[in-house]
């Protein structure tokens, strides 16, 4: 017999008085009290404890919702696109104004019998990630295979630009040779210039540095020196270097098994050109912050081979626009603070950097904030610079004493080569 039980009994059965069931049962007689409220209003059912769950759940995900991500995920499935829980909350704030977090989202679609619980896997910290600075800094490539619907087997080469995951070229061909591979490089290096690097497998199609020495460089290798491009492999067994592309190769491939098997190579490619079209204009990326490679790869300044005329940026710095409107940049041992405006605090901005040279850019939106020539001898680069910034070791003494109001004798000119030592007469 629970205790609210005999508690009820001993009052409406024993005869007892509420504030002596209170000093029985050693409890207050406000609980006792309430007890008896509670059975005279609902019976037995005071006997049991009353259920905690709240009256109202005002975050709770509601039935309409529910059946919403349910079919986002189908969809999806059916159109070849990724459907994870971060994908589709990403659809359901685009699209229908919902922000739901991605462990309700998992836990609905486990409940609903469409996932599974991913096994236990190696964690990601294990990895080292790497990324490219700049658009063009460096681009991956490599071929993967694909069957027509008789079982013809061919090939599919790709060029990805590694920061921003660009889909630069997807050709499919009977057969990957390194003659279709420098044309598929020099046709993209026609629009979007060439890059600084490579990194590629070890295929003899892209390097012959370990087939024993016989032939020499082939011809890619002979374009990218002459160009000044650096050329990089993987390590052989180790394709997690060039993981960008092969990741590539899997979405490409999700995308393709759902869609009818093509006949010919002519309407493969048909099928490759709707989903480069898909993946870089309107995909969201994950690793990009959910947006689209092809804003990434448009937001900063390309760079270009170290050989090239075209020179190249020799410096970046990524910052945030502190409270007084400044970014902060270390030139020759000294801290220089480059005026924006105090409109964009808490704005990341990358720097650009070219000896004096600098370019503040918007990381998010790609927006000029301010371009200038860094003045050495100034801490503080204010937004409006004077025609003529050239200034003296006098001019700068005369500014000192006229701010400080300090009376001009008793000071000597300034000795060259004594740094900040005074002279002693």
């Amino acid at each position: 017999m629970s205790k609210r039980r005999s508690i009820i009994l001993s009052v409406t059965v024993q005869g007892i008085s509420q504030a002596e069931a209170a000093r029985l049962y050693e409890v207050s007689e406000a609980t006792v009290s309430r007890l008896m409220a509670r059975w005279r209003t609902h019976g037995d059912e005071a006997f049991e404890p009353r259920s905690r769950r709240p009256r109202r759940s005002p975050s709770r995900v509601t039935d309409v919702l529910n059946e919403t991500i349910v079919n986002l995920r189908v969809e999806l499935l059916e159109a070849g696109l990724d459907a994870g829980a971060e994908t589709i909350r990403w659809h359901l704030q685009q699209h229908h104004n919902a922000n739901v977090s991605t462990s309700t989202i998992r836990r609905r679609l486990i409940a609903a019998g469409l996932i599974e619980p991913a096994p236990r896997k190696r964690p990601k910290s294990s990895y080292v990630r790497f990324q490219a600075d700049l658009p063009n800094e460096c681009w991956q490539s490599d071929f993967t295979h694909c069957r027509l619907a008789d079982g013809t087997d061919c090939e599919v080469i790709v060029w990805i630009d590694d920061h921003s995951r660009y889909a630069l070229s997807v050709t499919a061909y009977r057969r990957i040779t390194g003659d279709l591979v420098v044309d598929t490089f020099t046709q993209i290096a026609e629009t979007n210039g060439f890059p600084a690097s490579v990194l590629t497998d070890n295929g003899l199609v892209y390097t012959t540095r370990l087939a024993g020495g016989r032939g020499g460089r082939n011809r890619l290798e002979t374009l990218l020196e002459s160009l000044g491009i650096e050329q990089k492999h993987s390590r052989p067994n180790h394709p997690t270097t060039c993981g960008k592309v092969e990741r590539f190769h899997q979405t490409m491939k999700k995308w393709l098994d759902a869609h009818p098997r093509p006949g010919t190579i002519a309407t493969l490619q048909e099928l490759i050109d709707d989903f480069v079209d898909e993946y870089n204009h309107r995909r969201p990326h994950r690793s990009l912050d959910r947006r689209t490679p092809t804003v990434v790869y448009a937001l900063l300044p390309k760079s270009t081979p170290a050989g090239s005329d075209a020179g190249t940026h020799h410096r970046i710095r990524r910052d945030t626009i502190d409270k007084r409107g400044a970014v902060s940049l270390r030139r020759a041992g000294r801290m220089h603070h480059i005026g924006i405006g105090r409109a964009h605090t808490g704005t990341a901005v990358v720097l650009l950097i070219d000896d004096l040279n600098i370019r503040v850019i918007n990381t998010t939106t790609g927006e000029l904030l301010r371009q200038l020539t860094l003045d050495p001898t100034r801490g503080y680069q204010p937004q409006k610079m004077t025609k003529d910034r050239t200034r003296t070791a006098g001019s700068a003494l005369a500014d000192v004493l006229t701010h400080h109001n300090v009376p001009t004798a008793g000071f000597e000119p300034a000795t060259h080569g004594l740094g900040n030592r005074r002279s002693i007469p």
